[in-house]
């Protein structure tokens, strides 16, 4: 674990940059920096120097697994939209999966220095410190959610389902980036969480690091999100908040 927030402490100098290009990858809702190229190469470098042989599953065209035992899930950039604007909510984003669960993970803030680590069965940390969810009722939680900006043909959807949760919560947020969201819901800060559509390196090293801090997650249908494949995600403080998020959901899709 300390070798891997090393290494990405040390990438993170890569971000922290005034200089970078963007390009789009598919339209302006779809974008893609030099800084997240770079992070990316740099992470796969050094990752493959600590664990030799493993795969790996990254954002930026780098999608081969190889059915290694060991896979690195990387988001160079998780935000890269609010990257690109100088918005403080983006992180870099490492989860290694050890067969079909997550082992390990970081995901790092550098603008505002929040760190969040985990490993399998040690508990959840913000700079060293261990974090917990909140115990908030739903009625008094912080939802975080968004409209899912690749796939306007849902935005109706989870208008509905955004007002229908809203109405029975405190109020919503949001920052415009999964895994810092969800790392904010690990330690408290917030305690529900909607997304119609994220892939893996999304979400794959928070996860981790919300179940570590006592947290629930699951895809749209009740099961544990894939690792592998595209996956609406519901995430909770607690069981009792995500069935409720949950019959909320079920309603406005059927």
């Amino acid at each position: 674990m300390n070798e891997l927030i090393g290494i990405v402490k040390q990438a993170s100098s890569l971000m922290l940059t005034d200089g970078f290009d963007i390009l789009e990858k598919d339209g302006v809702t779809n974008i893609v920096t030099s800084s997240d190229v770079a992070v990316q190469e740099f992470l796969k470098s050094k990752l493959n120097q600590l664990l030799p042989g493993c795969g790996f599953l990254c954002e930026e065209e780098d999608k081969h697994r190889l059915g290694k035992e060991y896979t690195w899930i990387i988001d160079p950039i998780d935000g890269t939209a609010n990257y690109s604007r100088g918005i403080d909510q983006c992180a870099i984003c490492v989860g290694l999966q050890h067969n079909k669960d997550m082992e390990m993970s970081v995901v790092y803030l550098p603008r505002t220095n929040e760190l969040f680590s985990a490993e399998k069965g040690k508990g959840a940390f913000l700079n060293g410190k261990p974090i917990h969810v909140s115990k908030r009722p739903f009625s008094n939680s912080l939802f975080c959610t968004a409209l899912a900006v690749y796939h306007k043909e849902a935005a109706q959807l989870c208008s509905d389902i955004i007002v229908d949760t809203f109405m029975q919560c405190n109020d919503l947020r949001r920052f415009g980036a999964a895994a810092p969201e969800l790392c904010y819901l690990a330690m408290g800060r917030c305690e529900l969480y909607f997304e119609y559509c994220l892939s893996p390196w999304d979400y794959a090293a928070a996860s981790l690091i919300l179940m570590e801090a006592g947290g629930v997650i699951s895809n749209l249908h009740a099961d544990f999100p894939s690792l592998s494949e595209p996956s609406g995600i519901l995430a909770a403080n607690n069981a009792q908040n995500l069935a409720k998020l949950q019959s909320i959901v079920d309603k406005h899709l059927k």
